[in-house]
Parts: C-alpha cells; structure tokens; sequence
C-alpha cells in the first residue's frame, strides 16, 4: 500500500485520484470542489457536467478517474460510491511581468492547484443520511 493511500484512506475501502500543477487559482477551484463534498458520485458529475465554472471541467475528470479507479482495481460497486474527501492544494506560481504607466513593471501570479478526490462506498442507511445533511435537514 502506498503512503498516498494510506493517508488518505487508511485501510478503508475506496479510491483516489489527483490532477496537479492544474492552471487555475485554488479559490476558484475550491468553490467546485465545495459544491461536490459528500455527494454521492452519480449527482457529482450531474452537477459538475452543468456548472458554469470553468474548474468544473477538471474536478469532473478527476472524479471519473478516482470512480475508474474504485470501480477497477477496487471492484467497488459505483452506485455506492460517495465523495468523502475532496481538497484543493496550491501548486507553484508561476510570475510573470506586465508592463505599466511610466516605466515601470507589476507582477502578475499564475497560480496552479493541485486537486484530490476521495470516494468510499457508503451502506444504504449512511446515504440517506448524507442526503438528508446535505440537504439541510437532521437525522
């Protein structure tokens, strides 16, 4: 087991995928990944297919490939599949120079993130509960 594994999932059941060095801001691709947090698979990628955000298209790649994962080497069921862990890290920043009045020059920060999805199976009665959080209504 690998130690990405391991931190991520300790010995529970799932899988995870990873994009890095993704061209576009952490807080823009937060908002996204905030979106998704603890839905289950299916209504993720509803979600995000139609989201206007222009992260979207990356976290729906990446969750495809963390469902491929769970699906292929987990032999996980898809439809049990929910999103447990979703994180947004920063990666480099590239500096560039932009010319201004007089002279003189300002630095313009292209940022990159580094986004992770988690998805575990989840029993029927913890889903519903899930739903009914998500929704705003208690248990």
């Amino acid at each position: 087991m690998s130690a990405r594994r391991e931190s991520l999932l300790g010995d529970e059941p799932g899988a995870f995928a990873s994009a890095r060095f993704v061209r576009i801001t952490p807080m823009k691709a937060r908002r996204v990944v905030d979106m998704v947090r603890g839905l289950g698979v299916d209504e993720a990628l509803a979600l995000l297919q139609f989201a206007p955000q222009a992260a979207s298209e990356t976290v729906y790649k990446v969750l495809e490939s963390a469902v491929a994962n769970a699906v292929g080497t987990e032999s996980l069921d898809r439809s049990t599949l929910v999103i447990t862990k979703a994180t947004v890290d920063e990666g480099p920043t590239m500096k560039r120079w932009r010319p201004r009045a007089q002279g003189r020059a300002s630095r313009i920060n292209k940022r990159t993130s580094h986004i992770t999805l988690v998805v575990q199976p989840v029993a029927d009665d913890a889903a519903a509960a899930t739903k009914n959080i998500k929704k705003g209504r208690k248990a």
